[in-house]
This record gives C-alpha cells, structure tokens and sequence, in this order.
C-alpha cells in the first residue's frame, strides 16, 4: 500500500514496524457539542484506512482518544475553554456534558458506517500518565516552569516545524494581534504541558501535581495515550489537516523528546469539507450534522458515498445539490443489486481479477472514487449474478455501504413483485433519470405514462425513486 505522507508530502510504501502489525492513532472528539459532517469527514476516511488495511490482511491495533478535559479555542493554548464554555450554555457539569457527547458522536459514528477503534480513551482517565511524562520532559531538560505552568522548551529541538505544508498564517499563530501573548513562554513555538495558572478561576477539573493544582495541555493527552496503549512506535497517526499545526507538531516535539527517538513514520491527515463559506467547522456555529440530514430525509450513507466519491486529500464542498446526487446514485446502486438473483455459487476464479483491482485502488493512497470505479465497472461486467452478489459484499467490507443489506430494503413495498418484473420496471426507472438528466422532458414523462399504464407508482424522493405497483 502508498500512503502520502504529510510528514515528507510524498507518496511512500507502508512499511510497518512490526510485520504484518499496523499500531494506528486516531485524534478523536472534544465533546463539547455535536459532531458536525466535517469532523465526521475525517472519521470516515480514517475508518476506510482502517477497513483497506484489514482487507489486505493486516492486524490493526487502533486507539482513540476522548478530550474531555478542555480545548482552548485558540492553538497558541489560550482563548476560551471550549469544555467550560459549553457546560455554562448547558448548565451540565463538565463530566455530564462529556458524557452526553461521547454518546452522541458514538452514534453518529454508528449511523455512517463508522466502525469504534479497538481501544477509546476519555483523557480525564489517564491523568497519572500525563503527569508522569510531564516529569520526564522536566527531567530531561526539555520542559521548564514559568509563571505556575509547565512549558515545552522547543529551543531544544534542532527542527520544531516537522510537517512541510505549513502556511505562514499557522506558523504566526502565536503572535496574532487577536491572540493574548504568553508572557511566561520563552519562545512564541513552546507549549503548555500542564497548567496551574490560567484565566479560568472557575476551571471545574483540577488535579494534584508535582507543580501543584491544575490539568494537563491539550498536546500532551495523545502523546501519552498513544505511547501508553501502542508502544513506543507508531506507525500511522491519523487526523484532520488542521490538526498538523500545532497539535501534531508538537506531539512530535514532545513523544520523541521523551522516546529519545523517533516515533511516528507515516501521518494521515484528511483535508477540510467546505461549504459556500469555507470550512465547515462547529466553532463557526455551523449546524449541519448528521440528525439535520436525517430530518431533511437523507440516509445518513449517503454521506458517506458523497465522501468516498472524492480523495481524502483533496478538499470536498458541500452543497445539498451535491447530496441530493449522492443520494440517487446511492439509490440506483442498490436497485441494480437488487436486481441481482440470489440463487448460485460465485466463481471464485471470475471474481478475483476484481479483487486485484479493488486492491489496486486502495493500495494507491486510499482511491476510494477509484474503488467506487470498480465496483460500478463489475456490476456492468458480463459476471453472473451469484459472483456479482459475492464481489458487492467483498467491496463492502471496506467501503460498508450496506450494499446488500440495504438492497434488501431498497423496495419494501414490492413484496410480492416477480423479480423478472420488478427488474423490467427497475430499468424503465434507469431511462426516465437518464432522460431527466439529458433534459428530455418528453421522454421521461412518456416512460412515466407507460408505468402508470401498468399501474406502477412513482414517488421522487431525495434518496431517489421509490415505487410500488397499486393493487
């Protein structure tokens, strides 16, 4: 498999640390509001590096963790708390609003598809261990205490900008006029590992230190974490694009300070969903989440499709026109597997040249519209049926689409209905889309007319064309 790596900004082989061992870190949620379809953009595409791995046979150990101790909205450690920010709004306790959010994101993640990482850690957990690499990095030389809180020394790196694509506006992230400047830092670049001193008097989770009461910067959870459960080398560290600068940059500054060697070789970071306003992002107040698309009539794998239609390293805008193709291509893709008979063996000889090609296109950094290619290439291929049905599951196992599940469903009303039949009508429906989009208005209506005239029932809805045959 070629991953582009974010760390060089080249296409590399995985080579992985431990043979046929793929350790995986995944940047998980602040739970602090609602996972909008951007955050979950990034969770997608993780979950499909994760299923392509397993589907060429790898061992994938991944872990995610929880922040839910405080983010500061601001990435130069300073701003408003987005933890305490949110409980106020809710009146919860921060613990409760945590709770209620981990919940939520987990069953979003459960309605896209989105398989749970084998190990999910809430930071208020692991405490101990945050403080415990805190006192190494002090040990080292590597962390001082200034003004109440313990800082990152980035002067002692020889190289603190590791990720190559960093714009000038991240690297002057902490001298903004917007941002309040830390007087106790040393250097604009060094970091909070641990605070005792801040702005917030009201900070509800506070614990017992080396340097006194307070809690951990945000850098150092998924330093910790990772090493904790995964080791001391990781081989793929996933996360939004905006997390490179400065979170992962300094989860590198601070995991090999304390490793004393290097930690992560490969660095998967998915580019941002836009809308007409630019990133999509909760601090925007944007509210387009997965329940508003479920009220609006959308199945939430529909979104799904939409993401996998485009590279992860590409940015994707959204627009509902967008979905509403999504949506009906989503649609069609089951009805042609509905149309498939269920009867017969696969020939396992037939499908694995379909196989290889399928892998092809995951081995090439993750192609997903490309693997969607295949799929749609072998559906229209001279196959039979049975190998068709078995080669859709086989693809599912890593785009999870529901392919035969939901074709099962796709026609709930047609119970009943000869299969040679319903795929009569199935086609019919084919035309009259295809007519709609060429804009043949006559021709669509007159397959419409012809339906009708066999007391077939069209109804036009977002996910596509539902029908039923009146008695």
């Amino acid at each position: 498999m070629q991953l582009t790596n974010s760390l060089t900004m080249k296409k590399e082989e995985l080579v992985p640390h431990e043979p046929g061992v793929i350790r995986m870190y995944t940047c998980g949620p602040t739970v602090y509001g609602y996972a909008h379809i951007g955050n979950l953009r990034s969770y997608l595409m993780e979950d499909v590096l994760e299923k392509a791995l397993r589907y060429e046979g790898y061992q994938v150990d991944r872990v995610m963790n929880i922040t839910d101790v405080g983010h500061l909205t601001s990435d130069a450690d300073t701003g408003e708390d987005k933890m305490l920010k949110g409980a106020k709004q809710e009146r919860k306790s921060v613990l409760e609003l945590a709770d209620f959010y981990t919940q939520a994101f987990f069953k979003d993640c459960q309605k896209l598809n989105i398989r749970r990482p084998d190990i999910v850690v809430p930071a208020t957990t692991c405490i101990s261990d945050f403080i415990a690499l805190v006192s190494a990095l002090v040990e080292k030389g590597y962390a001082y205490l200034a003004g109440g809180n313990v800082y990152f020394d980035t002067s002692r790196l020889d190289r603190y900008y590791v990720f190559g694509n960093q714009n000038a506006e991240d690297l002057a992230v902490g001298v903004r006029d917007s941002v309040e400047a830390d007087s106790n830092k040393r250097s604009k670049t060094d970091f909070v590992l641990w605070f005792t001193k801040s702005k917030f008097e009201d900070q509800e989770l506070k614990w017992d230190s080396p340097w006194g009461l307070g809690y951990p910067g945000w850098h150092i959870e998924c330093s910790a974490i990772s090493i904790k459960h995964l080791g001391e080398y990781l081989d793929i560290h996933c996360g939004g694009i905006d997390n490179a600068f400065p979170h992962h940059t300094n989860e590198i500054a601070q995991s090999e300070a304390y490793l004393g060697h290097s930690w992560c070789k490969y660095w998967f970071h998915i580019l941002h969903l836009n809308d007409g306003g630019g990133k999509i992002s909760k601090s925007k107040g944007a509210k387009l989440t997965v329940s508003l698309l479920e009220e609006k009539g959308y199945d939430p794998l529909c979104y799904r499709l939409f993401c996998l239609q485009s590279h992860y390293r590409k940015p994707l805008t959204f627009t509902f026109e967008s979905l509403d193709n999504a949506a009906n291509a989503y649609q069609k893709l089951l009805a042609r597997i509905a149309s498939l008979a269920k009867e017969g063996q696969p020939d396992q000889q037939a499908a694995k040249p379909w196989q290889e090609r399928f892998k092809e296109a995951l081995d090439n950094d993750v192609n997903t519209s490309q693997a969607l290619t295949v799929l749609y290439d072998m559906l229209k291929a001279s196959l039979d049926d049975a190998t068709k049905r078995f080669l859709a599951h086989d693809f599912d196992q890593v785009l999870s689409l529901d392919l035969l599940q939901a074709a099962e469903k796709a026609r709930p009303k047609e119970a009943g209905v000869p299969e040679e039949l319903a795929r009569e009508i199935e086609a019919l429906i084919e035309k009259r889309a295809a007519a709609r989009k060429a804009k043949d208005w006559g021709a669509a209506d007159a397959i419409r007319d012809e339906l009708a005239a066999r007391h077939v029932v069209l109804k036009d809805t977002p996910q596509g064309v539902e029908w039923h045959i009146e008695a």
